[in-house]
């Protein structure tokens, strides 16, 4: 499937949706875990295209099971509860991987 991890446009960056997978590809059974790698992926994507975390304008979170939805919003805070960038939060039926409890998505705007 062609695709980017990001792609900047100007003086936006678009950050495919990300899944937690750790460096060896295997994830972690607990939501925390994957929410906070899912957040390292994309910070790495939007610093390799010259923006800050700062600057992330929207986030869009897809989640198995949304009854959990308080611990992604944890996790979400502690990096984004000054910055607040539009977000949504939506459950899914089925991700990608078997293993990946939730994907995000992130938009930055970089002046």
């Amino acid at each position: 499937m062609g695709y980017s991890r990001a792609v900047r446009s100007g003086p936006f960056i678009a950050v495919s949706g990300t899944v937690g997978t750790n460096p060896d590809g295997s994830y972690s059974p607990y939501l925390v875990d994957q929410v906070e790698r899912c957040l390292q992926i994309i910070q790495s994507a939007i610093e390799a295209l010259g923006g800050k975390m700062e600057q992330v304008i929207r986030t869009r979170i897809f989640i198995k099971d949304i009854t959990h939805w308080e611990e992604v919003a944890r996790v979400h805070g502690k990096i984004f509860g000054s910055i607040r960038p539009a977000c949504t939060l939506v459950e899914v039926h089925r991700l990608i991987d078997a293993g990946a409890l939730l994907e995000m998505e992130a938009d930055a705007f970089v002046i």
